[in-house]
């Protein structure tokens, strides 16, 4: 398999990046491949519903669906049309090469997706909403990452069920989710079986959703702006994103329902919702958490997210050129459970 290069892009927690961890210890690599049929650290009883897709033969079809819409691209919302099976590159910055920045059990994610042994996270490079605060903007903007095959993808996926992960986290996966599912059907043949999480920005074509149907045990979407406004302020024209999100929330819903721990204390299936809370009301918190009450379930997944700081263009805008402070992040906690949602998944306090 080509090992990814060890990258300094992102600090010291893609510095311990297996990706790394692999290259500088051959040993660890060996001992992943060997490992790659080992024992999920998952319930025995849990069966992933790509499996059984996989057996008959549904899933390798529906990623040559998605492969083709690679022609004349529209994968996501932009629908921008590039020729990437031609080598031209979308909006995203994204070819038909896929292009991986890390891979590794991520300690960091919410607790029903790390457990003890970390959540499985691969992160493709590139992204098609390109956000001007993006934490991680080397990789979603800046291209860094290193190309990578079908079977390469698969290996990634089946290293980090050897080490123990509970789960198969795909990060910024929109653009790739051709390459993805023909990736995750080359890995269910060889063995993979923990719950696949699609951990995306939130702005997603319903129609490529439903061919994810099946597919897909856990979403993990982001519900960034309440303003189409601000979406097209700060993402890079993506004025449709409220309602393209709310429309693709509805239908990850559909599949997966609420996402409720199970007695393992881990998350095998339904839908997390992230809600990154910004300063001075950008996201519009409020209206965010007032959609999400009124119409999908009181007790679904919500993670009030507290961790933003300006990072990348975030400085060129004073309104989001400071941190989040404790009083903006209490009053959307307070305001989310005063609608009576009950499923809250509440961080640590921002700095005063």
């Amino acid at each position: 398999m080509k090992e990814l290069s060890r990258r300094s892009f992102i600090g010291s927690l893609f510095s311990i990046a297996v990706a790394g961890l692999c290259s500088t210890f051959p040993w660890l690599d060996a001992a992943c491949r060997k490992q790659s049929r080992a024992v999920p650290q998952i319930d025995p009883d849990f069966e992933p519903g790509y499996l059984k897709l996989h057996r008959s033969g549904e899933l390798r079809r529906r990623g040559e669906q998605l492969w083709q819409l690679m022609k004349s691209c529209s994968l996501c919302p932009r629908r921008c049309g590039a020729a990437r099976l031609d080598g031209e590159e979308g909006f995203c910055r994204g070819t038909s090469q896929l292009v991986v920045a890390a891979y590794h059990p991520h300690p960091g994610e919410e607790r029903p997706l790390s457990g003890r042994r970390g959540s499985g996270t691969v992160f493709f490079s590139n992204c098609g909403l390109r956000c001007v605060f993006c934490i991680n903007w080397q990789i979603s903007q800046g291209g860094e990452g290193e190309p990578v095959s079908l079977e390469d993808l698969a290996d990634m996926m089946l290293q980090l069920q050897g080490m123990g992960c509970h789960n198969i986290n795909i990060v910024t996966p929109t653009h790739y989710s051709p390459h993805i599912v023909l990736g995750l059907d080359i890995a269910a043949a060889r063995g993979l079986r923990l719950p696949l999480v699609y951990n995306t920005c939130g702005w997603e074509r319903v129609e490529i959703l439903r061919m994810l149907d099946g597919i897909v045990d856990i979403y993990l979407p982001d519900f960034k702006y309440a303003d189409g406004t601000m979406a097209s302020k700060y993402s890079s024209g993506a004025d449709t994103y409220p309602e393209v999100t709310k429309a693709a929330l509805l239908e990850m819903h559909r599949q997966v329902g609420v996402a409720k721990p199970a007695a393992d204390g881990l998350m095998y299936r339904g839908l997390m919702i992230r809600h990154l809370v910004m300063p001075n009301r950008v996201s519009g918190a409020r209206e965010v958490i007032d959609w999400i009450a009124e119409n999908l379930p009181k007790d679904t997944y919500v993670n009030i997210m507290s961790q933003y700081r300006p990072m990348y263009k975030a400085f060129d805008y004073p309104e989001i050129a400071r941190r989040l402070t404790r009083a903006e992040y209490i009053e959307v906690v307070d305001y989310a459970r005063q609608v009576g949602l009950t499923n809250l998944d509440i961080q640590g306090l921002p700095p005063s």
